[in-house]
């Protein structure tokens, strides 16, 4: 496989797939995703697969990235609540179309590494800290859209309740590994609604309520 540059990347990876959405699109362009890769790995950084970033997690390919932001429908004014920090390129993707991203990582070095990246880059509209996930960050609460990068058997009970009036919530359900579904999540009148999206496999979501890696 050729090594593709951003421009590629999206055009080949993304727009070309149905992802339809310029300001996503000019997002995608604009975030150097071989910062956020390993060293090993730079070659294959704009390739359309995930890569492991170390200790058992992984970044998620640019397609599913693209299209989980575009199917959130991100406003400039959004606070925005990311659970799995993981690398920190979804939140740097995600900072460029909001006006704030509070990012949890459950692994102490990603939230550390993910942290010195984003400083590096000078991103200056994401917040990252280390926690677990599942519990969101209620101290920022509410929130007008929440990402989860890691796949749960049921959406935690805490990010609903942290979830904003009018807010989506995008999520990967099902077994770890496989039989997943991308869930988007909305919150109407108190009450929510869940629409399957599209198949996909993510890394469990891990921590006291999320299970083992």
């Amino acid at each position: 496989m050729r090594n593709l540059n951003l421009h590629e990347m999206v055009s080949e990876q993304i727009a070309h797939r149905g992802v339809a959405d310029g300001r996503v699109l000019a997002a995608m362009r604009t975030v150097p995703r071989h910062r956020f890769v390993l060293p090993e790995d730079i070659n294959d950084a704009c390739g359309d697969f995930p890569l492991p970033i170390g200790y058992h997690q992984t970044i998620s390919q640019p397609y599913i990235v693209a299209y989980m932001c575009e199917l959130v429908c991100f406003s400039e004014h959004d606070q925005v609540l990311e659970a799995g920090t993981g690398s920190g390129y979804n939140a740097a993707v995600i900072a460029q179309l909001v006006e704030n991203v509070y990012s949890i990582e459950i692994v102490p070095e990603l939230a550390r590494r993910a942290a010195a990246t984003i400083k590096a880059l000078h991103y200056d509209n994401i917040t990252i800290r280390h926690g677990d996930g599942y519990d969101g960050w209620k101290d920022e609460a509410p929130f007008d859209a929440i990402i989860v990068t890691a796949a749960a058997e049921q959406i935690p009970q805490p990010l609903i309740d942290q979830l904003a009036e009018g807010g989506r919530l995008v999520i990967p359900l099902g077994n770890p590994y496989s039989n997943q579904k991308l869930i988007l999540v909305e919150k109407r009148e108190g009450q929510i609604t869940a629409t399957a999206k599209l198949p996909v496999r993510f890394v469990p979501l891990t921590g006291r309520h999320g299970g083992k890696k």
